[in-house]
């Protein structure tokens, strides 16, 4: 249990990261009176038009980092890229919270299998692949279907490719550029769920209720809760939560993605996906129907707040809203019981995350999750 003071009101989080989850994240701690101080490189950037202050320098500025620091009372990230020399730089003059161990295992997709599935957490059949000699012996372990994908900075479908018996590895392992790459056997999934906690500086854990997620073209979105499916389905995607976030000493929020496969006899099991050590995507719905959000949730829990198990007062649909359909604004804002959020940015590209619409449903069973 940590014995470190709370972070009161009036003090000032730094966030790693200029994005909509930034941006959301500085909308939460506003509300509970503490401020923000953005760092990004990105000159548009839709978190620096909330936060209190931003500094806008490259991760390896350590002379800006080191000023940023100094203006912070704990540091936070909304991305897992984040350079680990520059939160290392950073974990030198001031908390941050989730910690490097957290981070360093969601950036590597071998090193998070690895820690997966040491846990006891079903994976798909995974191999590492660095050199030419590894091909083969990856090619052994991980029958095809499989994906072979960049052990690094692959969101959203980046860094990946498809490979079905026939197709050629290496040539596959030569177009996404010779990297260290993971192979991963192609999982026969019935649809697509994540659970997200929160864990406090004193260990206590809460989980949200769980959401059942559909992708397009590799993008999120809709999320769906009640999920539909079967209660003790949910109960191990918590348990996986909580073991997760325990065994990293985990302090914030923590989205683990999962895979459900459904049986001929209808029976259901998780297969671990990816994690990510941070607010995530598919708790955006919580922002409308619970009352306490994700951002929240990790604004206290970072700042040694106390954590309340979260209520979820209505059924809900989040629906990412992407590229050009920003544009649409004015249809969302009539809709009764939609609740719109958009991100402020600027371009529109094709694909961009541009805002996200709530809607709120009638409950049916909406509950609480014990601590």
């Amino acid at each position: 249990m940590s014995k470190a003071k709370a972070v009161p009101p009036g003090a000032v989080i730094g966030i790693l990261g200029g994005g909509q989850l930034g941006r959301m994240l500085a909308l939460a701690a506003a509300r509970l009176g503490l401020r923000t101080h953005v760092y990004a490189p990105e000159e548009d950037s839709p978190a620096f038009a909330v936060a209190h202050a931003h500094t806008r320098a490259a991760w390896d500025d350590t002379a800006a980092l080191s000023r940023f620091a100094e203006n912070v009372d704990v540091v936070t990230y909304e991305f897992e890229n984040v350079p680990l020399q520059a939160v290392a730089l950073l974990a030198r003059m001031r908390p941050v919270r989730p910690g490097e161990r957290a981070l360093a295992v969601a950036q590597d997709r071998w090193r998070e299998k690895t820690f997966a599935a040491g846990l006891g957490i079903t994976t798909p059949p995974f191999a590492n692949i660095e050199t030419e000699g590894d091909l083969a012996a990856a090619a052994r372990a991980v029958p095809l279907p499989a994906v072979l994908k960049t052990r690094r900075f692959g969101y959203d479908g980046k860094g990946q490719v498809m490979l079905r018996p026939g197709d050629d590895l290496a040539m596959a392992w030569n177009t996404l550029g010779r990297v260290p790459c993971l192979l991963e056997g192609f999982v026969d999934f019935a649809c697509e769920a994540s659970v997200l906690v929160a864990r406090g500086m004193d260990g206590v854990v809460v989980a949200y209720d769980v959401p059942r997620n559909e992708h397009e073209r590799h993008v999120l979105r809709r999320s769906h809760v009640p999920s539909g499916l079967a209660p003790r389905t949910e109960l191990r995607a918590v348990e996986i939560g909580r073991t997760l976030a325990g065994s990293l000493d985990h302090v914030g929020v923590l989205a683990v993605e999962l895979f459900v496969v459904r049986q001929a006899d209808g029976t259901e099991t998780l297969v671990f996906n990816e994690m990510a050590p941070r607010v995530h995507n598919s708790g955006h719905w919580t922002e409308a129907a619970c009352d306490m959000s994700q951002f929240e949730a990790h604004v206290r829990a970072i700042c040694g707040w106390p954590l309340w198990p979260p209520e979820r007062h209505h059924d809900c649909v989040m629906t990412n809203i992407l590229g050009h359909e920003a544009k649409e604004w004015m249809r969302w804002a009539a809709e009764p019981g939609v609740v719109l959020h958009l991100y402020g940015k600027g371009t529109i590209r094709e694909g961009r995350k541009m805002g996200h619409v709530t809607r709120l449903l009638p409950s049916h069973g909406a509950k609480t999750r014990q601590a």
